[in-house]
C-alpha cells in the first residue's frame, strides 16, 4: 500500500487556481518545469502529479525538504530532470528510493530580495503535497563529472542579468550546472583545491589540469581565465553517522562522492554529497623561506587575522612559530588586522589601544625564539576603521632594533596626515610613524595606511604598511550579473591612488629614495588598484616576478589567489619575493593569509652608486 503524506492525488484532483496538470496522466515532468532557461516557465503555477524518484533529504535547518528526480528525462541537455521540495522546518516522511507523484507551486528562490538579488534562483515546489506511490526502487544513475564535463567558459557575458538567456550546457560551464539542478551527479577521486572550511565545505577540482599550482590548488589568473573546475561540496549525512573530513589543499577526496546539484549563496553550485568519499594525505608541507644575509634587509607583510589582546595563548604562539622558523625573524614586518586589546564588541566601548595585543605577540616572537621585536602603530579613532565591530582594526609595523631603527618623530595620531618634506635634498617624513591622508574620504570606514621611517646599515628606507577595503559587495562569480560587477573596485581605486600620491612625493625629492609598500591590498595582481600603485613604475608589484602558478597568499572558495603585496621603488632593483605558504592552504591555520617576504639591499639616496 502507498504511503500517504498530506493527500493521495486522484485524478481528479484539483489544487490551487491554475493547475498545469490535474492528472497522473496528464502531468508536468519535472523537465517541463525546469525549462531551458534559468527560470521556470511556470513560475507561481500550481502543477500536479509530478513524478519522480526521491533521492535526497535535507534534515536540517529551517530550508528543509527533498529532492526528486524523474528516472526517465526527456532527452533534452537543457533541462534538469531533478527538483527541489520545500518543507520549511519540517522534515518531510520520505525516504531515498520512493516513487512520488507531488503537487505545489513552482517558486525562484532567492537568498535575498529578488528585485536585486545579485545570486541566481533555485526552482522549487512549495505549498506542497505528496504521494508515495512505492519503496524501495533503484534511484538514477548519478552524472560522473569528468574533465571535460563543464567548459573552460564560465557563462555569456551580456553586460547584463542572464536569466533571460536560453542555457547552452555544451559551451558555457554555469549553464551546465543550471541544467543539472536537483540531478544526481558524482565525482570520481578528485583533489582537494583548498583546506576544508570552519563551515564544513570542500573546495575540490573535476578540471585537475586547469591552472595547478606546485602545490596542489588552482590559480586565478585573470578576470577572463575562469576556474570553471571548481566545485563545493557539502554533506547531507548526518554528522553522528560520518562527521564531515578535514583536509588540505593537495589531498584527495578518495573513491566516489555523490548528492544533487543545489545553489549556495556562499560558492554558487554545489554538490550535496549522499556519499563522500575519504580524504587522503597530499603531504604538504609548510615553507620556509630563507635566511637575510647580513647586507639584506628583509622586510614582510603578514595578515594576522583579527588578532586582539584576548585572544588565547596558543594563537599568538602559532602565530609567533611562523614568523620565527618559517619568516626567518624578518627585519621589519608590516602587519594588518592587529585589533585592539580587548577585540570585538556588540557596541563601542572606548577601548582603541593595541598595546597588550602587540605586547602578548612580541612576547610570544621571543619566547619562540625570535628577535626582541619593538612595534610602532597608531590607535585609529573608535570604530572609524572598519573590520569587525568594536575591533579597531589597523596596521603597524614590529622590527628588529638590533638589524634596524626606526626614525621617531612626534605628532602622530588617528587624524593628523604625515608628509614628506625636504632636508638638504633629503626626504623625511614630518611624523614617523604616521598617516597617509586618514582624513581623505577614500579611507572613511576603512584601515588608513602608516608610513614609518627606517635606517638600517646607514641608509633610510620609507616603508608603508596598507590594507585597503575588502571584497565585500561585489558580485559572486556564480551570479545572475554577469561579468559580475566589483563595487568594492571603487573604494581601492582611491585608495592605491592616495599612497601613490605619497611615494610620488618621496621620489620628487629623491628619485633613488627607498621605498617598500607593503600589506593587505585586497585585491589582485592584474586589478585596478595595483595598476594605479605601479603606473609608470614609480613602483613594482614584486609578486608579479613570480611564475604565475605561484602567485597567490590566499584561497577564497577553492581559487589560490593574490590579496597581499610588496611592492618597491625602483633604487630597490634588486629585491626578490617569497610567499611561504604557512596558513592558506591548510585547514589547521594561524591566519586565513599567506605571508610574503623581500630581501632587499638599499641604495644610498642622493649618494646612490657607493658599494652595496
Amino acid at each position: 500500500m502507498a504511503r500517504t503524506a498530506t493527500i493521495t492525488l486522484a485524478a481528479a484532483t484539483v489544487v490551487g487556481a491554475s493547475v498545469t496538470a490535474a492528472s497522473a496522466e496528464g502531468a508536468s515532468t519535472i523537465a517541463d518545469i525546469q525549462g531551458t532557461s534559468w527560470l521556470s516557465p511556470h513560475t507561481g503555477e500550481t502543477v500536479a502529479g509530478v513524478r519522480g524518484v526521491v533521492t535526497a533529504i535535507k534534515r536540517f535547518g529551517s530550508a528543509r525538504g527533498f529532492w526528486f528526480q524523474d528516472p526517465e528525462g526527456d532527452d533534452d541537455p537543457r533541462t534538469s530532470e531533478g527538483l527541489f521540495v520545500f518543507t520549511g522546518a519540517a522534515t518531510p516522511d520520505v525516504e531515498p528510493g520512493d516513487a512520488v507523484r507531488v503537487t505545489g507551486t513552482v517558486k525562484e528562490f532567492y537568498p535575498t530580495n529578488p528585485d536585486d538579488s545579485p545570486y541566481l534562483s533555485t526552482t522549487e515546489l512549495i505549498d506542497a503535497q505528496w504521494t508515495v506511490k512505492s519503496s524501495g526502487n533503484p534511484l538514477p544513475d548519478a552524472e560522473v563529472i569528468k574533465p571535460d564535463t563543464l567548459s573552460d567558459v564560465l557563462t555569456a557575458k551580456p553586460g547584463g542579468n542572464i536569466e533571460p538567456s536560453d542555457l547552452e550546457p555544451d559551451v558555457y560551464a554555469l549553464d551546465l550546472w543550471e541544467s543539472r539542478e536537483g540531478m544526481r551527479m558524482a565525482v570520481d577521486s578528485p583533489r582537494l583545491v583548498g583546506p576544508s572550511t570552519p563551515y564544513n565545505e570542500l573546495y575540490v577540482t573535476t578540471k585537475p589540469e586547469q591552472y595547478p599550482s606546485p602545490r596542489g590548488g588552482t590559480v586565478y589568473t585573470g578576470y577572463d581565465n575562469d576556474n570553471t573546475g571548481v566545485l563545493k561540496i557539502e554533506s547531507l549525512i548526518p554528522f553522528s553517522e560520518r562527521p564531515f573530513p578535514d583536509g588540505d589543499t593537495g589531498d584527495t577526496l578518495c573513491g566516489t562522492t555523490s548528492g544533487v546539484i543545489e545553489y549556495d549563496r556562499f560558492g554558487g553550485y554545489t554538490l550535496q554529497a549522499t556519499e563522500l568519499g575519504r580524504v587522503v594525505d597530499g603531504g604538504l608541507e609548510h615553507e620556509t623561506t630563507r635566511e637575510q644575509r647580513p647586507n639584506e634587509l628583509s622586510v614582510a607583510s603578514y595578515n594576522v587575522e583579527n588578532l586582539s589582546g584576548v585572544d588565547n595563548q596558543a594563537r599568538f604562539d602559532a602565530l609567533a612559530k611562523g614568523l620565527v622558523d618559517n619568516l626567518r625573524s624578518p627585519d621589519i614586518v608590516a602587519l594588518a588586522e592587529i585589533q585592539d586589546n580587548n577585540g570585538p564588541a556588540d557596541t563601542d566601548d572606548g577601548v582603541v589601544a593595541a598595546d597588550e595585543t602587540l605586547r602578548r605577540f612580541t612576547d610570544a616572537i621571543a619566547d619562540a625564539g625570535g628577535a626582541r621585536y619593538e612595534w610602532r602603530q597608531i590607535n585609529p579613532l573608535e570604530g572609524e576603521d572598519g573590520g569587525q565591530p568594536g575591533g579597531n582594526i589597523r596596521v603597524g609595523f614590529l622590527f628588529d632594533p638590533k638589524r634596524v631603527s626606526f626614525v621617531d618623530r612626534e605628532g602622530g595620531d588617528a587624524t593628523t596626515a604625515v608628509e614628506v618634506i625636504s632636508d638638504g635634498d633629503e626626504p623625511q617624513l614630518s611624523i614617523s610613524p604616521g598617516r597617509i591622508a586618514p582624513n581623505d574620504a577614500a579611507f572613511d570606514g576603512s584601515r588608513k595606511p602608516l608610513a614609518g621611517e627606517f635606517t638600517f646599515r646607514g641608509r633610510t628606507v620609507f616603508v608603508v604598511a596598507t590594507h585597503f577595503s575588502s571584497k565585500f559587495g561585489d558580485q559572486p562569480l556564480h551570479g545572475r550579473f554577469q561579468p559580475p560587477t566589483r563595487v568594492s573596485e571603487r573604494e581601492r581605486i582611491p585608495q592605491a591612488e592616495r599612497v601613490r600620491e605619497f611615494v610620488d612625493d618621496v621620489l620628487a625629492v629623491d628619485e633613488h629614495a627607498n621605498v617598500v609598500v607593503a600589506g593587505d591590498i585586497n585585491d589582485f595582481q592584474f586589478s585596478p588598484a595595483v595598476g594605479t600603485l605601479t603606473e609608470g613604475g614609480a613602483l613594482r608589484a614584486l609578486i608579479t616576478e613570480l611564475p604565475s602558478e605561484d602567485q597567490y597568499t590566499y584561497i577564497y572558495e577553492g581559487r589560490s589567489q593574490v590579496l597581499d603585496h610588496i611592492l618597491v621603488s625602483p633604487a630597490l632593483d634588486d629585491a626578490d619575493i617569497d610567499v611561504v605558504h604557512i596558513n592558506a592552504e591548510f585547514q589547521d591555520q594561524a591566519s586565513d593569509h599567506d605571508p610574503l617576504v623581500t630581501r632587499l639591499r638599499p641604495a644610498g639616496g642622493k649618494s646612490a652608486g657607493q658599494p652595496r
